[in-house]
C-alpha cells in the first residue's frame, strides 16, 4: 500500500508564499513522476506542476514564474513552493505520483488527500 500525504496548505494574502510538501510512503521500490494538481469549485482539476526522477520539469503557463517543484528522491518527498499567489490560485492541491512497488512491478498512479490553499484578496 502506497500514501502521499500532503501539508502546507492554508490560507494567505494576496502576493504572499506558501510552500507544500508531500511525503510518499509505504511499499515503494522506485517513483517515477511525481506532480502536483489543483481542483478549484466548480473545475476540473488540471496540472499544476511535474518532475521527473531526474530533476525535469513542467510547469503550467498559469503559474510559471511563480511557483516552484522539486523533489528529494532519498525522502520521497516532493515540494510546491508557491510565490505571488493570487485569489485564482485557490483550490485544493493534490500530490500525485507513479510508483514501483518492487523493481519488476508495472508503474501505478496515486493520489494525497489534497491540501487547501486559499488565497484572499
Amino acid at each position: 500500500q502506497v500514501q502521499l500525504a500532503e501539508s502546507g496548505g492554508g490560507l494567505v494574502q494576496a502576493g504572499g508564499s506558501l510552500r507544500l510538501s508531500c511525503t510518499a510512503s509505504g511499499r515503494i521500490s522506485s517513483i517515477n513522476a511525481m506532480a502536483w494538481y489543483r481542483q478549484a469549485p466548480g473545475k476540473q482539476r488540471e496540472l499544476v506542476a511535474a518532475i521527473t526522477s531526474g530533476g525535469s520539469t513542467n510547469i503550467a503557463d498559469s503559474v510559471k514564474g511563480r511557483f516552484t517543484i522539486s523533489r528529494d528522491n532519498a525522502k520521497k518527498m516532493v515540494y510546491l513552493q508557491m510565490n505571488s499567489l493570487k485569489p485564482e490560485d485557490t483550490a485544493v492541491y493534490y500530490c500525485n505520483a507513479d510508483v514501483r512497488v518492487s523493481p519488476l512491478s508495472a508503474l501505478r498512479n496515486y493520489w494525497g488527500q489534497g491540501t487547501q490553499v486559499t488565497v484572499s484578496s
